[in-house]
């Protein structure tokens, strides 16, 4: 194939590996009653007038499965994490004891898991109708090609069917990584 459809699938590739890593790191953000730094270090943090992500003032430890410990860099921003996490919509209470904040993980109720299966079901469908899209501008991509005498019709239709194993492997990611956190909110 030519230097220029090889450039599609390079760049199609890329963008649809992004996808798949998106759509996994928003899975990681739903809890499962374990701790896990992945809930929280992302909550914007109101830290001397600017909003930063919590993994920036802070560092994380999981002493325990169910226990979660913050440790600011600056002692004086305990307070404004404090009020950051009891202000999300995580469903945790911090304590602290001035130097450490610790957040406790309630074990999920089953209502609680099955409404977190279908947060991840939804998750994983926008990851995979983006897929579909880059797959979509890609095919647009090596039409044009076709269109202005780039490539032949038979190296179009190699292309697509390249493009359709590349868009199914992506996809295959993506229900992977469902697969494997609709057992671990199931299966705890």
């Amino acid at each position: 194939m030519s230097e220029l459809v090889d450039a599609v699938f390079e760049d199609t590739n890329e963008k649809m590996a992004k996808a798949v890593s998106h759509a996994q790191a928003e899975f990681s953000s739903i809890r499962t009653g374990r701790a896990s730094p992945a809930f929280v270090e992302k909550l914007a943090i109101d830290y001397y007038g600017s909003e930063v992500p919590l993994q920036q003032i802070a560092g994380f430890s999981v002493p325990e499965a169910r226990m979660l410990v913050i440790q600011p860099y600056d002692a004086t921003s305990i307070k404004v994490i404090e009020k950051a996490i009891q202000n999300s919509d995580l469903g945790l209470n911090p304590s602290n004891d001035g130097k450490v904040i610790r957040l406790s993980f309630p074990p999920l109720t089953a209502d609680r898991r099955k409404e977190y299966v279908k947060m991840v079901k939804h998750m994983a469908e926008e990851g995979r109708v983006a897929i579909r899209n880059l797959r979509r501008a890609a095919r647009h991509d090596l039409e044009a090609l076709e269109k202005d005498g780039d490539i032949s019709a038979d190296e179009l239709e190699r292309a697509e069917k390249e493009l359709e194993k590349i868009t199914g492997s992506n996809v295959a990611g993506i229900d992977t990584a469902l697969e494997h956190k609709e057992r671990e909110l199931l299966g705890d």
